[in-house]
């Protein structure tokens, strides 16, 4: 049997593109994530103030997902976010 931990990641995307783009984005990973894990949790933190400019940009919109996957699909979903324009930044932590 596989090995499954429970996870949590944290995005942050750029507001430049507009509301219906970040949407879009959001639903993209979502998606991606709910294809390969087990979402328990999904929470919308909204647009906030970055504690220091990333790419020149001051806010960005926060979403929080906990989920139960394998390891590999952390790597491709790191990978994913790192080759997508409009994440900011991405934070994925396995919780105990």
């Amino acid at each position: 049997m596989s090995v499954v931990n429970k996870y949590e990641v944290v995005m942050i995307f750029s507001v430049k593109e507009g509301d219906e783009a970040v949407a879009a984005l959001f639903e993209k990973f979502k998606g991606l994530i709910e294809q390969n894990a087990t979402v328990s949790g999904v929470d919308e933190w909204g647009k906030r103030r970055l504690a220091y400019p990333i790419n020149d940009e001051t806010e960005g919109v926060y979403y929080l997902v906990n989920f139960e996957s394998g390891p590999a699909f952390i790597a491709e979903l790191d990978r994913v976010f790192n080759i997508t324009d409009g994440v900011l930044r991405t934070l994925i932590v396995k919780k105990d």
